[in-house]
Formats: structure tokens, C-alpha cells, sequence
């Protein structure tokens, strides 16, 4: 079962519509999440959410994601989910050029989220805050907007996407199903 953490973004079920097309999953409100959940999961997807966090205090969301540095199992954040990750792990927050289109995502080194996609992709954004790579992650891929696109866990099923794969066409669609056939 993998468990999507609803962040409070509009785009949460169309995670779940997604990610049901391939293992059982369940969308839970982000802080109706409890740590117990984590026993039967075999991955966890972290949504976007309305939030802008360098304008925010993050101390609650940071003290409420502190279990990915445990986890044991594959973990996906998206948007809002991919800099709580960035963030948990040291990285920095920065404003940037509002994004609300679509981005030509240039994938620079073979990664599991990307099997039998092209090099180049186009995602759909929704964002005006980026991260930076934060220690024991790599970057795998950019786009002319945003630096940090996509990171990697050195050692670690822990991956970070600033756009939004299940708005994004088949592209974003496979990107999901990449993460879900790690999730067993």
C-alpha cells in the first residue's frame, strides 16, 4: 500500500488516480499521518501544497517530516514535497520566477523514475520557491527555470521532483509508475 500525504494541494487526487492504476493506495491529510502508518507502506508520496516556505515558519512541517530520515522504504515528494525532503536533509530555500507552465526537464544521469523515458521531457509546473541539493542527494535533472528539477538520495530510495507528474500528460504518468514498481 502506499500511502500519499495529502499536503493540501488540488492536484492530490489526481496523485491517487495515478498511483491506483498500478499498486493499492490511500490519500491521507497530512497531519491525520501517523508514524505507525509507515509498518504496512511500501512508499510514501508527498504532495504539492499551497505553501510558500520561505515565508512560512517550516518548523511544524519539518517536526512532522522528520521520520524520512528513518524510513525505510521508498519515499516520492512532489512540489511542496520535493523541498520538505530538500529541507529535512539541509538543503536552502530561495524565491524564484513564478512557473505555472509547462518545462522542458533535461534528465542528466540514468535514474529509476526515468526508465523508458526520453532525456528530455516536458513537465507541468506550479511554483515560485527552489531548493538547493541538499548533502547525500544528486542532481538528476534541470530545466532553464529551475536548477533543482529532480533529486536523488545518494543511497537511498528518496527522490524529489519540483514539477507535477500527474498533471503531467503520459510523461508524468510514467513517472509514477517508475516509482511505484519500487515500492513492493
Amino acid at each position: 500500500m502506499i500511502l500519499i500525504l495529502d499536503c493540501g494541494s488540488s492536484k492530490s487526487s489526481y496523485i491517487y488516480d495515478c498511483v491506483d492504476q498500478f499498486q493499492d493506495c490511500i490519500l491521507i491529510p497530512l497531519f491525520d499521518f501517523k508514524i505507525e502508518q509507515l509498518e504496512t507502506a511500501t512508499g510514501v508520496i508527498i504532495s504539492g501544497a499551497p505553501i510558500l516556505i520561505t515565508e512560512i515558519d517550516t518548523t511544524k512541517y519539518l517536526d512532522h517530516f522528520q521520520w524520512i530520515k528513518e524510513a525505510k522504504i521508498p519515499i516520492l515528494g512532489i512540489c511542496f514535497g520535493h523541498q520538505i525532503i530538500g529541507l529535512i536533509y539541509g538543503a536552502e530555500a530561495s524565491k524564484m520566477k513564478e512557473d505555472r507552465d509547462w518545462q522542458l526537464i533535461e534528465i542528466y544521469e540514468e535514474c529509476i523514475l526515468f526508465n523508458k523515458l526520453p532525456n528530455e521531457i516536458e513537465m507541468m509546473e506550479d511554483h515560485c520557491e527552489t531548493i538547493s541539493i541538499p548533502p547525500n542527494f544528486r542532481l538528476i535533472g534541470s530545466s532553464d527555470a529551475c536548477i533543482n528539477e529532480v533529486m536523488a538520495h545518494n543511497s537511498l530510495p528518496i527522490f524529489g521532483v519540483q514539477f507535477h507528474p500527474e498533471v503531467s500528460g503520459n510523461h508524468g504518468r510514467i513517472v509514477i509508475e517508475n516509482f511505484t514498481n519500487i515500492c513492493i
